[in-house]
């Protein structure tokens, strides 16, 4: 049964239940994976769903999710986790960082285009296909989303905090320009 009050501050029923839980059990239920895959790109959802049925052929999305989370959380490395929900699974980087930081928060920082803006690389990321050199890039954003914010922070505050900062600078550019559309690039 889901309590409602903790599942409507969404990032922390991810990061307290969810975590939890999946650290308990081993594996995730199709709710609390497809809460991490709403919270992280809500519109992504339906899509997921349909391609996790057709890969693994079970007709049934908990126990597609159960037999995929287990083989994350039997991964012995980051590395490992990562490369079996973007290469086993067929997960870009934006949504397996996502699943990984909401699970592994001090081992993961989600891939966004809002925090690529604001540490101004790594926008490219994201299309690339070679898994080892996603990897080592993909430990470079980390370190550079831990170097950019308040000394102290977790690494999920550094997260939270570059996103944060992109989100409130475009507001504020909104504002100023009265949200007038901006001239597309040709």
């Amino acid at each position: 049964m889901v309590d409602y009050l903790r599942y409507y501050d969404l990032e922390s029923y991810l990061l307290e239940d969810v975590r939890r839980r999946f650290h308990a059990e081993g594996s995730l239920s199709a709710f609390d994976f497809f809460s991490i895959v709403i919270w992280k790109a809500n519109r992504a959802k339906s899509k997921i769903a349909h391609r996790l049925l057709r890969k693994a052929a079970l007709g049934d999305l908990d126990q597609v999710v159960a037999q995929l989370s287990r083989s994350v959380f039997e991964a012995d490395a980051p590395k490992e986790r990562l490369r079996i929900l973007m290469e086993d699974w067929g997960f870009l980087l934006p949504m397996a960082s996502a699943v990984l930081a909401v699970l592994w928060p001090d081992d993961f920082t989600v891939y966004d285009v809002r925090t690529c803006d604001e540490l101004g690389r790594f926008h490219k990321l994201a299309n690339w296909t070679q898994f080892d050199r996603i990897w080592s890039t993909y430990e470079q954003f980390r370190e550079a989303v831990r170097a950019a914010g308040p000394e102290g922070l977790s690494l999920r505050d550094e997260d939270r905090y570059l996103w944060a900062k992109s989100s409130a600078t475009q507001l504020q550019e909104d504002i100023a320009r009265c949200f007038a559309k901006t001239e597309e690039p040709a």
